[in-house]
């Protein structure tokens, strides 16, 4: 399965109206959540109604996850089997994803969370999992994993840079962490911006309002679309006619790598206005 995740919206599984309304919400992904946003006497009753609550619900074409509680601590082995057993679940997120062990005995497609010292050391093994379709990065957890503070690591551009490569190396969605700051769009639109610039596909997200702008910022602008255009219909019909692997286009020295660049973009930008 091949969906886009620009956004992905955390809801609590707990939480029957945010369920029901974010059935509804743009999103590309929704996770509903068992773990964090689940008290510990909540979460036999929200395990117990998640059934019902996917039934009932026209979700379309996004994925839907459930984000299970860590796996070997409490509540993970009644998580997962209450995951199996649900319908129209494409994947599960799993939590503090250290070794790659755990992306084996579940058994269903996974995202993998790196909030953690010992994940990010194991970064490649769990990437290089046949399970693990993503992974995505947990600033909050991580900064504590390392006595570190979250500005430090919210949008730390080295760690970044090393999730986005080695996800990417594998074919695997890199997605950036949570903006914490619910009322400030604009420090959420410059976060996304950069993660965008690094290489990641999208955003994980906690409130509504966060969604188009995440939408937005992950998919390419109008400009970047006609620029593609143009360099991919220049660059057929010049090596077509004349042999030459490279041209000018708007002033810039376009060869094979834009060329192949602009495919992509078209490519992706086709896949996902088909959703």
């Amino acid at each position: 399965m091949n969906l886009p995740r620009r956004s992905q919206l955390y809801v609590p599984a707990n939480d029957e109206k945010k369920i029901r309304k974010s059935a509804s919400l743009p999103a590309d992904s929704i996770v509903l959540d068992l773990e964090d946003a689940v008290p510990d006497e909540g979460k036999a009753e929200a395990r117990s109604r998640l059934a019902s609550r996917i039934r009932d619900l026209d979700w379309g074409t996004r994925e839907l996850c459930v984000r299970i509680n860590k796996l070997g601590k409490d509540y993970s082995k009644e998580d997962v089997a209450a995951a199996r057993s649900l319908p129209k679940i494409n994947a599960l997120v799993l939590p503090k994803a250290e070794k790659v062990t755990e992306t084996v005995q579940v058994g269903l497609p996974l995202i993998a969370l790196i909030e953690t010292a010992f994940g990010f050391v194991h970064l490649e093994e769990i990437v290089s999992s046949r399970n693990v379709s993503a992974i995505a990065f947990g600033p909050q957890d991580f900064a504590n994993s390392v006595g570190g503070s979250l500005s430090a690591y919210q949008n730390n551009v080295a760690l970044k840079t090393s999730l986005a490569i080695t996800a990417r190396a594998y074919g695997v969605d890199p997605l950036d962490g949570v903006y914490f700051a619910l009322n400030d769009l604009k420090g959420f639109r410059a976060e996304a911006l950069d993660s965008r610039a690094l290489g990641f596909v999208g955003k994980q997200v906690v409130h509504p309002s966060q969604i188009e702008v995440a939408n937005e910022v992950y998919s390419p602008s109008l400009e970047e679309i006609e620029e593609a255009k143009k360099i991919v219909e220049l660059y057929e019909s010049s090596a077509k006619r004349s042999n030459v692997g490279a041209l000018r286009v708007n002033d810039k020295l376009v060869d094979a790598v834009h060329y192949r660049k602009a495919k992509a973009l078209l490519d992706k930008t086709a896949s996902t206005s088909t959703r």
